[in-house]
């Protein structure tokens, strides 16, 4: 009788340490941790190669408030963020008849995924995207054009993840990756 094969777990990606370590550096600055709690944790954190191992790394940590949305609103005119701003985990941009520029190039990300939805009526709206960030946009509903995405030719890993969903009426959608 052969022995039983072993019960082999997929190995963490370097995005799912990433995002350990974020989630340990916060649960330190909200207090939830202590500083030579976070050294240890963190060192387990780096270290570990398996999903149990990452599991048992963030026990007891509380959960992460992903629940918290930000939200940009304008009935007309335009909506602009440009230059270095601190982009939230989920943004809401909502405009009715006004154009939306949204410039991440040189924005400050933390979050491995960012979630941008966007609520606009007759407006258009353009996405600068970091030249090592992905995009999804599989979640956004259009009504009278198509959205204009050109993959960055030679990408970048380890960039954001941003997933834009959402319903945009007559306007259209430009997502471009920043030339610098």
């Amino acid at each position: 009788m052969s022995p039983l094969p072993e019960d082999r777990t997929p190995l963490i990606s370097e995005d799912d340490r990433d995002a350990a370590v974020r989630r340990l550096q916060e649960a330190y600055a909200e207090g939830h941790i202590a500083h030579a709690e976070l050294d240890g944790r963190l060192h387990q954190v780096l270290t570990i190669r398996t999903h149990g191992e990452l599991m048992s790394a963030l026990a007891s940590l509380p959960e992460e408030n992903a629940g918290t949305t930000s939200t940009i609103a304008a009935a007309g005119g335009r909506i602009r963020r440009r230059g270095v701003w601190r982009v939230p985990r989920s943004l809401k941009v909502e405009s009715a008849f006004g154009r939306v520029h949204l410039d991440l190039s040189r924005a400050v990300i933390e979050h491995v995924v960012v979630d941008i939805e966007l609520q606009l009526g007759a407006g258009r709206a353009r996405i600068t995207l970091p030249r090592d960030a992905t995009v999804d946009v599989e979640d956004l509903h259009t009504g009278w054009k198509d959205t204009l995405y050109k993959p960055h030719p030679y990408p970048r890993p380890g960039g954001p993840r941003i997933r834009v969903s959402g319903t945009m009426g007559f306007g259209r959608l430009k997502i471009r990756h920043a030339r610098r």
